[in-house]
This record gives C-alpha cells, structure tokens and sequence, in this order.
C-alpha cells in the first residue's frame, strides 16, 4: 500500500487532472485519474473541456458560462480527447464548443461562453443561507469512515477504497448527509468545500477546480425526498446536463457554499439547482443539471 498523500499531493493531483495538453491547433488530451475504476467522474469531464475551451478562447476573455451534456459514461484508464470548435469571436462576447471523445466516440458535448471583463448594472437578489461555518463541522471524510465501520462485512474492499479514497477537494455537509440516512426530508441541501491545499494564482484553473466540484452532491438533491440512495445501492442514476453561470471571480482554495435544492422530480429524472457563495457572502456561481434517478430492481 502506497503512503497516504499530503494535502498539497492531493491538489498537485488535482491540477495535473484538470491540465490540459494540446495535440493540434484546436485539439486537446487530458490524464486519467490516478487509480480510477469504472465510471469517470462527470465534473472531471466538464472541467477538463472547460480548460480545453478556456486554452483556444481570446487573450483577456474569462468563462461566464457553460453548458454541457453528457452523452456515454466516461471509462477510467482510457484517455479523453478533446476536439474545440472557434464558433464566435465577437468585440465582447465569444464563443467554444468542445467535443470529449473516448476511442473516437463522444462522451461530452459543451459549449462555453467567453466575455471580455466590463462594467454594468449590478443587483444580488440572492442572500447566502444562514448555515454553521466550515469550523464549525466535521469533515465528511470522518462520516464515511464511520459509515465503512458499521457496514464491516457488508461492504467489499474495492467498495471501501472508493469511499474512502483521498480527495483533494474538502466537503463539510451542513445537513445530514443524506446517504447515511432514509429518511424523506425536503429537497434542500447545503455543503462548504474547498481545496485542501493551496492553488496556483490562475483564474481559469480555480474556474475549472469549481467546474470539478459543481458535479459533487447535486444528483443527490433529488432524491432526498424519496429518502433513497445512490450509496446504499437504492438508485440508479447519472448526469445527463450541466450548466454553470460564473457570476464573479472566486477562489477554489477558499471555503465557498454549495447551496442546492430540487424543485422537480419525476419520468425518471431529477432536476437540481446550485448556488455557490464566498465567505463574504457573495454569488459567485449557479448550478443547474437534471440527471437520471431509477429506483433501483432488487432483481439486478
């Protein structure tokens, strides 16, 4: 067994995911995640084809927005290519759709929004949650080393290295985290998260890191509800878009709030929203996707 990462291994890990390398003018390969099995993780996809959109977009133009739409699970342990298409350049606004294919058949379809920074009229309607802060909370790591204990025997040991993988981005859930209980409750949630180390003063890759983290907990909102879950094999699900609006430059390494809520489930899917605030209480990003949400056939 390999020594246990430090926090700035961790992030280090997180950066060279989210780099993207160029292998055309308009064409982009991005690393697997170390030690992944099974599905790829759908916010590493979004993220990756944001950096490969945010590499070809004009010098001084920052994402302000994207839209994704995931077509086939991604497969760990096979590379992603990512093929960009220069729709627009215009005097504010400009434009990139990027394809991610995995052995030349497309995985992810995004489309993401570039504007060169001006000024305008501004309103914040939205006011941050009043939640416990970060300090506050437990990590949700000490939840799921709990969660391993209790199932003992029940859980195999590929199941329990996959809860209890490090992760280079740190969740505090404000709630009860909903896959360690059955109880309905309103489809409302709440969760800090940052990244546990330091992050290099680039605004495109803290954009990206955002991107990464946006796919954590948000499927999950849909089913609070119906008091199921994905963990206890209660569910059968997966993303099938996402959408981010960047309101304002933020920082990934800094706590922010993920505050979601699903007003709408139903003919298999789940429908969820995401606001994302700083500590100063700001809007700095929205979050919406729908995703497939089965219960699960005890036949399978």
């Amino acid at each position: 067994m390999s020594d246990p990462k430090t926090p700035e291994e961790l992030v280090d890990g997180l950066v060279r995911l989210l780099t993207v390398t160029r292998t055309a003018e308009d064409a982009f390969t991005a690393p697997q995640q170390p030690g992944g099995v099974g599905r790829v993780f759908g916010g590493q996809v979004v993220a990756q084809a944001l950096q490969a959109a945010q590499a070809t977009a004009p010098e001084g133009y920052a994402a302000h927005s994207l839209h994704a739409y995931f077509l086939r699970g991604g497969k760990e342990g096979i590379d992603i290519a990512y093929e960009t298409a220069r729709d627009f350049d215009g005097r504010s606004f400009a434009n990139r759709r990027v394809v991610a294919k995995q052995d030349g058949r497309p995985i992810l379809n995004l489309t993401a929004s570039f504007q060169r920074p001006e000024d305008g009229l501004a309103h914040d309607d939205y006011q941050m949650p009043e939640v416990a802060p970060p300090e506050d909370l437990r990590p949700d790591m000490e939840a799921r080393r709990m969660m391993v204990e209790r199932a003992g025997d029940r859980m195999s040991e590929d199941q329990r290295a996959l809860v209890l993988r490090p992760r280079p981005i740190e969740m505090r859930t404000v709630d009860r985290l909903h896959w360690m209980n059955s109880e309905p409750r309103p489809p409302q949630a709440h969760s800090w998260f940052r990244a546990v180390a330091a992050l290099p003063e680039d605004a495109a890759l803290h954009r990206a890191v955002i991107a990464y983290a946006s796919d954590y907990t948000l499927l999950g909102t849909s089913a609070l509800p119906h008091g199921l879950s994905w963990m206890r094999g209660e569910l059968v699900g997966a993303s099938l878009d996402h959408a981010i609006w960047f309101h304002r430059p933020a920082r990934a390494d800094e706590w922010l709030l993920y505050a979601t809520d699903s007003p709408w489930s139903g003919s298999g899917r789940g429908f969820n929203r995401g606001r994302i605030f700083n500590r100063q209480g700001q809007l700095v990003a929205s979050v919406a996707q729908e995703g497939m949400m089965r219960r699960r056939d005890r036949s399978d």
